[in-house]
């Protein structure tokens, strides 16, 4: 009787535990993480495994100089609060670097970064 019990109270939480320690990790990006793209792209956009507080997330472009190219301020897309993206000044070639800070919806704060490269 105590192994049922405690099989029926202890699976379940085993099983619901990933969802409880969840965090927003980078999914996908555009442009991909260390690609090499031939044009300027309008903007940089980033998929997380879990939905983000975009009040609370940022998106910094920076140039080799470690000058910022953003064109205003990270905003979530109100049909997937999972993307993220931020506008972009026209970028020369050159390589880049993102650098992202976000936090998801249980609060829990996440950060990381990528390189992309504009060919000439």
């Amino acid at each position: 009787m105590r192994h049922t019990v405690f099989a029926c109270t202890l699976l379940p939480a085993l099983f619901a535990a990933p969802a409880t320690f969840a965090h927003a990790f980078l999914d996908r990006a555009q442009p991909a993480v260390g690609s090499t793209i031939h044009q300027s792209p309008a903007e940089v956009r980033i998929w997380f495994t879990e939905a983000v507080e975009s009040v609370f997330s940022t998106i910094a472009v920076l140039d080799a100089q470690g000058q910022h190219v953003e064109d205003g301020k990270a905003k979530a897309d109100p049909s997937d609060p999972r993307l993220l993206e931020v506008r972009l000044k026209t970028l020369g070639p050159g390589k880049y670097k993102v650098v992202w800070k976000v936090i998801s919806v249980d609060t829990h704060r996440t950060e990381g970064d990528f390189a992309f490269t504009v060919a000439p």
